[in-house]
Formats: C-alpha cells, sequence, structure tokens
C-alpha cells in the first residue's frame, strides 16, 4: 500500500530522519514540492517520485499533507498540481501575479462598483488569492489567504458544478454539508438539484448561505479539459443591491473568467 512504511525508510528514520539518497524530511518535501511545480503539471503519484527522487510511500504521506495545507491540489484522476497557497506565495515572492491578472479583475470591479475576488480550488475548499475592495462604504470580512467551504459560496459552487457527479458525493461524504446560516444547503439532493442550476444559467449565487446579509454571484475559471482551477465572484450586501440587480453582472462576470483561463 502506499501509506506503509518500507523496512529502507524505518531505517532511515532510525538513524534520525537523513540518508544521502534521500535527504531530511524538509529536503524530501521540497523536491516533492518542485516535482509538482515541474511543467506538464498536474502530475502522476510514480511520475512526483521519481523527479524527486523520494520513496513512494514518503512522497505520498508529503503530498497528503500538502494538499491539506493547499500548497498542492489533486484532481479527480489522483494527478498533483500547484495549489493555491503556493500559487499565492509565488505572488507574493515575484511582485505580484500577472498584470493582466488585476487589469481583469479590476475592470470587473469598475464595472460592478462591488467587492471582487479570485479564489483558487484546492481539494475541499477554495482560497481566496486576491480581493478587491467595492465602492460602497463597508468592508465585507473576506481576506486574502482565507479558505472557505465550497458548499456555501458562490465559487465554491461554480467549482462543483464544473466537477464529475462521483467526485461531488466524494466530497459530500468528506465533510458533510455543515451549515453557516439557515439558508445553507445542507442535503445531498439540495445541492445536487442547485448544481444543475449552476450549468444552466452560467453562475452560481451565494443567497445568504455563507454569511447573513452577504450575497454573491460567482462563475468558475476552467482549465485544460473544462475542469475548474477556481473561480471569480462579486461581492453585494443585501440592503443595497437586489437579486435582479447582482445577476445582472453575469455576463461581465463570464467574460472576465473567460479572460482569467489561459493565465491561471
Amino acid at each position: 500500500m502506499e501509506g506503509t512504511e518500507s523496512a529502507g525508510e524505518a531505517s532511515e528514520r532510525g538513524r534520525g530522519g537523513r540518508t544521502s539518497a534521500a535527504g531530511s524530511a524538509l529536503e524530501k518535501s521540497l523536491r516533492v514540492l518542485e516535482a509538482v511545480a515541474a511543467p506538464g503539471g498536474p502530475h502522476r503519484l510514480t511520475d512526483v517520485t521519481a523527479a524527486a527522487a523520494v520513496p513512494k510511500s514518503s512522497t505520498f504521506r508529503i503530498l497528503a499533507s500538502l494538499v491539506e495545507q493547499g500548497f498542492v491540489r489533486v484532481d479527480g484522476d489522483s494527478r498533483y498540481g500547484v495549489g493555491p497557497r503556493l500559487r499565492g506565495l509565488s505572488a507574493l515572492v515575484s511582485g505580484g501575479e500577472p498584470a493582466s491578472i488585476g487589469r481583469i479583475l479590476g475592470e470587473l470591479q469598475r464595472t460592478t462598483g462591488q467587492t471582487v475576488h479570485l479564489a483558487l480550488h484546492s481539494g475541499e475548499t477554495i482560497t481566496y488569492i486576491r480581493k478587491l475592495e467595492g465602492d460602497q462604504p463597508f468592508q465585507t470580512a473576506s481576506r486574502v489567504g482565507m479558505r472557505m467551504p465550497l458548499h456555501t459560496t458562490a465559487i465554491g459552487k461554480s467549482v462543483l458544478a464544473h466537477l464529475p457527479a462521483e467526485e461531488v458525493r466524494a466530497l459530500i461524504r468528506a465533510t458533510g454539508l455543515p451549515r453557516r446560516t439557515p439558508r445553507t444547503l445542507t442535503t445531498e439532493e439540495a445541492l445536487h438539484a442547485e448544481l444543475a442550476a449552476v450549468r444552466a444559467r452560467g453562475f452560481a449565487l451565494d443567497d445568504e448561505e455563507n454569511e447573513p446579509t452577504i450575497r454573491c454571484i460567482g462563475a468558475a475559471v476552467l482549465g485544460p479539459g473544462g475542469r475548474p482551477v477556481g473561480g471569480v465572484s462579486v461581492t453585494t450586501v443585501t440592503f443595497l443591491v437586489s437579486r435582479e440587480e447582482l445577476e445582472a453582472y453575469a455576463p461581465a462576470l463570464r467574460a472576465a473568467t473567460e479572460a482569467l483561463a489561459p493565465l491561471l
């Protein structure tokens, strides 16, 4: 089994966690991360193992931890790619994401006048990597780096709507559908019906399902093969913007996600 420690690894651990072949635990983790970030991803476990020169069971455990922390994401084919926290760290080190991403999000914010979020999908959550405040005299509680549930957020539901049904069911089994407000969808039947509606209209709504008085519209950013890598949302407050007004932002939102697809 992939999670079973081999005799060689046990020997390595007994000598203080270092051998000339594999290196320290930190060195192995860094090599695994480098292998995941190599061009051509997402990568299979066997390819990451070979590129990192780390035993397969150790690679599997390291990847599981990196996925949990959001540095690596795993798709439905058990391939590993760069996660949102690693993308965010890369942006900080390089002085920011490509200028075109900021331009696209800025144009959406100016068009709507509302708060705009960009989030990336990793495992059971989304992670905000950009936030542009709206023109209104208030600020939402969200922040860059915040990880949010899939079933309660507009971006999260737009991501779920583009995942295979069995993958959605597996996520529900793993996390449940915890209630965050009285309007949260907490049954699998209700969520699947909502995801069908998302696919039909091309965008998702969070109608006070994650936070009272907050209403959002979101759409997925699709990567190769139509798999969602994340999404964009426009966030409003219910006492200033009606649901009908919010839904009118859908064309601008879809244009933004389509423009972002080649950049994420």
